[in-house]
């Protein structure tokens, strides 16, 4: 019973499924590529062949041995969707959308410091003619509160004695 209980704990790795070979405990793809990851290991092989995969991941020392899998499998999807640039398609696209969303940035921020001048501006001509406005007969009709104005009578009328 306890070898019938480790033979199902040990399923072979999705490469070894797919090649219909037996997969061992010292299986190189197995650690990259597990069972339930079938779909990965077969874009992968249709693109570089499994014994290319092999040879790349062997290639590398043994701590970078997850990142170049994960980078075979990019590729690997980047050239179905591209076949002829690849991941680099993507890259320049992706380039090309940070430079435009920098110039986006630019002119956004051309157009902030363009309300700012703006909004200093009307500020600047509403205190230089505060003073005219406290004086005048026509502020007298006006009542000014929570940004609503109220007129008391006709202000026309009223500037007009006021000039007469």
């Amino acid at each position: 019973m306890g070898l019938a209980k480790s033979a199902r704990a040990h399923q072979p790795c999705a490469a070894c499924r797919m090649l219909r070979r037996r997969c061992d405990y010292n299986c190189t793809l197995a650690p990259y590529f597990p069972t339930e990851e079938t779909e990965k290991f077969a874009i992968v092989h249709k693109v570089f062949g499994a014994s290319n995969v092999v040879k790349m991941i062997q290639n590398v020392e043994e701590a970078k041995r997850e990142d170049t899998a994960t980078a075979i499998v990019y590729e690997a999807m980047a050239r179905l969707r591209d076949p002829v640039y690849g991941s680099t398609g993507a890259i320049f696209h992706l380039q090309k959308m940070v430079q435009e969303l920098k110039g986006q940035l630019e002119t956004t921020k051309a157009q902030v410091l363009e309300l700012q001048e703006q909004k200093h501006q009307l500020l600047v001509i509403l205190t230089t003619n505060s003073n005219f406005l406290a004086t005048s007969p026509v502020n007298h009709a006006l009542s000014f509160d929570d940004n609503n104005i109220n007129m008391a009578s006709d202000p026309f009328t009223e500037a007009l004695d006021w000039i007469l």
